[in-house]
């Protein structure tokens, strides 16, 4: 028998009828059961259609400056393909690897990462970049352990909305929620406050969906708003208040804070409808900085217009359409948060990343999914999309009642 036609059938909706003999009769709707069939299609050429636009990308952004330094042109697209081999390693690995088996690595994963944010913020390991601490040197290789965040509060959040939405649960703050807030204050110090809104977001889904309360939903919303404005006078950074301020007038500061939304800005108008050709970008000769890694949108709408901008918008939104097509057909409700978790937080993070390239948003540090130059943000992005893959593979079919059927035909 092949794997797609393989049943694990769930009887339970159906009562044996003693009148009728050898025929049942239904206590609900039609019958459900799990079919096992292989990964979504639809899902995987999209993915490999981002993977193959971010590669054609980052040499277009990357080579003037290479060609500036007198290194290899091709050297950060040789760079992200090797990570695209490690990730599309994992991604076959994990696309096998039943994702009900991953709530028992729970412990350790999160050990993991909040071992490495220590590294990071407190050793000499930590790499600065531009003012943020975010990186990891390990064995030559640099890491961003924010990244791996990412699938780790998702896996710590499935387990622990799986049966309810309960947040009072002491075992759920042990074993769940304060590995989750550990990692949030470390990624916080690096600091990498638009890491933290993405994970905050990404808790906050998760929890609707796994039957968190609305009330106390509303509750925290109006606490956190006002931890947000005390933050803006107290906590927050002064460079990341400059952002704000900066934000919808960069021409008050057009040679500093403003600099990027405005060249940001002027590839977005050169391109216009068609684009001025791949390869054709002036904004990538070192007039717009990190045009590889966070900005790498704008360089694609100079190069490829605005048909090209439509073209990635709408690869990201089939993504997320999918995403929560595979979570709407898994059979438990683990699988499901999951399949949530892994859409939204790709899917939102690419939203933030168009948008600050757009200026619709305050300028952040989040790349581009599967298109910006950066090894730790693609691995991470394929190995979720694995586990996402692995949960499409089961789905919900429903069987008609054939007692109903017969009925009819009578």
């Amino acid at each position: 028998m092949k794997k797609e036609e393989r049943f694990l059938k769930n009887m339970s909706y159906r009562n044996y009828d003693k009148d009728n003999g050898d025929r049942f009769r239904d206590n609900r709707q039609p019958i459900q059961s799990v079919i096992i069939s292989s990964p979504d299609r639809t899902l995987l050429v999209v993915v490999t259609f981002l993977v193959i636009i971010g590669f054609m990308a980052i040499f277009s952004a990357s080579a003037p400056k290479c060609l500036d330094e007198g290194v290899n042109p091709a050297q950060f697209l040789i760079k992200q393909v090797i990570c695209f081999i490690v990730g599309f390693i994992g991604l076959k690995f994990f696309t096998n690897y039943d994702y009900k088996k991953l709530a028992q690595w729970n412990t350790i994963v999160a050990a993991g990462i909040i071992i490495l944010l220590l590294l990071v913020d407190f050793t000499p390991l930590g790499v600065t970049v531009n003012g943020a601490k975010r990186w990891i040197n390990l064995f030559g290789f640099q890491l961003q352990p924010s990244e791996f965040a990412k699938p780790a509060v998702v896996l710590l959040l499935a387990s622990a909305f799986k049966d309810n939405g309960n947040l009072f649960d002491e075992a759920k703050w042990i074993k769940y929620f304060i590995p989750i807030l550990i990692m949030l204050a470390f990624i916080f110090m690096q600091p990498n406050l638009s890491m933290v809104i993405l994970l905050l977001s990404v808790s906050v889904v998760m929890f609707l969906c796994g039957g968190g309360s609305l009330k106390l939903f509303f509750s925290c919303l109006i606490a956190g708003i006002t931890t947000v404005v005390l933050a803006l006078t107290t906590i927050i950074k002064p460079y990341q208040l400059q952002r704000l301020r900066i934000w919808r007038h960069p021409e008050s500061d057009p040679q500093g804070a403003g600099y990027n939304i405005i060249q940001s800005l002027i590839a977005f108008a050169s391109g216009g409808f068609n684009g001025v050709g791949y390869g054709g970008s002036i904004q990538n000769l070192s007039y717009l900085p990190e045009c590889h890694t966070d900005f790498i949108f704008a360089i694609i709408a100079e190069e490829l217009g605005l048909v090209g901008c439509i073209l990635v918008i709408g690869l990201f939104w089939t993504f997320v359409h999918r995403g929560f097509i595979v979570a709407s057909r898994c059979p438990d409700m683990y699988g499901r948060l999951l399949a949530v978790g892994i859409t939204f937080s790709i899917g939102f993070q690419a939203f933030l990343n168009i948008s600050v390239a757009s200026s619709f948003l305050p300028t952040t540090g989040v790349p581009l999914p599967f298109i910006s130059y950066g090894g730790s943000s693609l691995i991470v992005s394929l190995w979720m999309v694995g586990i996402l893959l692995n949960i499409s593979k089961k789905r919900i079919k429903k069987i008609r009642n054939q007692e109903n059927d017969r009925e009819r035909l009578r």
